[in-house]
């Protein structure tokens, strides 16, 4: 086996020679390195365009799906109103029932009712009795009650048959 030895000292290497060296050995790995970073961040490019894409596709998917519900919900509105409209006339009506109730509950069998006007929780009755007498123990005995927030006698005048009169009861609570 045969060695070189070489025992001569280096000759000191110029600029260069330094930089042809560097560029020879190192500047490749660089430069690999760097199209390496250069491919990942393409393809990363392309994920990101492919990923906006499908944003876009879902996004049109859901305007056609409120599109389409539009319809559907403004059904869905006019149904509600009339459900609500429903709902507050029955609540109307078993307001005036219990109104109508409890004055008929109250009224005495001597006294003839002319004429009767129920609008929400008003009551305009325009009665005729025989006796004056009854006429104010009947009116006493609403506002006893309390039932109605103004039990209002509004006229009475003397016929023929007894007494005339017009009462105006309004605000009925359903409870006492």
């Amino acid at each position: 086996m045969r060695y070189r030895i070489n025992l001569f000292p280096l000759k000191e290497q110029t600029l260069i020679d330094k930089v042809i060296y560097f560029s020879l050995n190192y500047l490749r790995y660089i430069l690999v390195i760097t199209q390496t970073v250069i491919i990942g961040v393409f393809f990363y490019r392309f994920k990101i365009d492919q990923e906006i894409v499908d944003l876009k596709d879902a996004l049109n998917q859901k305007q056609e799906i409120v599109t389409v519900s539009k319809p559907l919900l403004k059904q869905a509105e006019a149904v509600e109103r009339t459900i609500n409209y429903v709902d507050k006339t029955a609540r109307d009506q078993e307001t005036q029932r219990a109104m109508l109730n409890y004055f008929v509950s109250r009224f005495p069998e001597s006294m003839t009712v002319s004429r009767m006007i129920i609008e929400d929780n008003n009551l305009n009755v325009e009665l005729i009795s025989k006796d004056a007498l009854i006429i104010k123990l009947f009116t006493d005995k609403l506002n006893r009650e309390s039932r109605f927030a103004l039990v209002q006698l509004r006229k009475v005048q003397k016929t023929e048959g007894g007494y005339s009169t017009n009462f105006v009861l309004t605000n009925f609570h359903q409870s006492p």
